[in-house]
């Protein structure tokens, strides 16, 4: 198990990342706007105006769009559906990817074939084009597009949990557990996953920012849940106006963009942090 000395210590080094932690700094700024935005947003996110598109300026810091609204008051509460999808369909595909990759690396031989056989037709197919296929069979509600990116983003978290059981598995204190009579079932979520988890919470981070990009993107091309503001559905909207308004494209995209790439660094530095031969490079 990991103990509260290792915590400590991981803590420790990932500090030493300067990018990563000025990263989560700014994610957890950007998670708490989000939560309290029905408080702190200046304006309705939905209210109809005649300020059609204002520029930036101290009444209205992101400008305002063609009908009026508040651009900075709908990048905050936009933040609430795009984090969201991102961390439920992460937590999906890491749910799915620990599954699959642990009953593959503990018990190997013909189940890891078949398993591995079945995770690999995952990694070939084009993922954002079979997630446009499956919304659009099954409709693009916003808890539609988590389950579907969720659960066709899964296979490289397995293939993360697969090799760390293949290296735990073999440990001397597994074979302790065994010798004492624990169950598969226990030796693999009681012993090794607790191990193994280290680098797959630094892969959930990368998992979260592939989701928020999903999504961005579906709602962009129109696929996405209409009834939220989303960042990706704002840019959908700006598209035909962006020579006469680029604030209206420029802003979600942007915030996009520096949420996803703080996940990157954030999973960087807990990689960085977790494997001591990156950590002293």
């Amino acid at each position: 198990m990991i103990g509260l000395k290792a915590v400590q210590r991981l803590w420790r080094e990932y500090t030493r990342h300067r990018a990563a932690l000025i990263s989560l700094i700014f994610l957890i700024i950007v998670v708490i706007s989000s939560i309290l935005a029905p408080f702190i947003a200046p304006y309705n996110p939905n209210m109809l105006t005649r300020d059609v598109f204002l520029m930036p300026s101290w009444n209205h810091l992101m400008g305002t769009d063609n009908l009026g609204r508040d651009i900075f008051s709908r990048i905050m509460y936009g933040a609430r559906v795009s984090l969201l999808v991102g961390v439920v369909a992460g937590l999906i595909a890491i749910f799915i990817g620990i599954l699959i990759g642990s009953i593959s690396g503990y018990f190997g031989g013909k189940i890891d074939d078949l398993l591995m056989r079945f995770t690999d037709s995952f990694m070939v197919v084009p993922t954002f084009f079979l997630i446009i296929l499956i919304v659009f069979m099954f409709g693009s509600t916003i808890w539609n597009i988590m389950i579907v990116i969720g659960i066709t983003t899964w296979s490289a978290t397995a293939r993360v949990a697969r090799a760390e059981f293949l290296s735990l598995r073999e440990r001397e204190f597994i074979e302790a557990a065994r010798l004492s009579g624990c169950s598969d079932f226990r030796i693999i979520y009681r012993h090794i996953l607790p191990n193994a988890l280290p680098p797959i919470i630094a892969m959930t981070t990368l998992r979260i920012g592939g989701a928020i990009l999903n999504e961005a993107a579906l709602s962009f091309l129109g696929l996405g849940d209409i009834s939220k503001i989303t960042w990706g559905l704002m840019l959908h909207f700006s598209l035909k106006y962006f020579r006469k308004a680029w604030w209206m494209t420029l802003f979600p995209g942007f915030s996009i963009f520096l949420v996803v790439l703080s996940l990157n660094l954030i999973g960087d530095g807990l990689n960085s942090a977790i494997n001591p031969q990156l950590r002293h490079r």
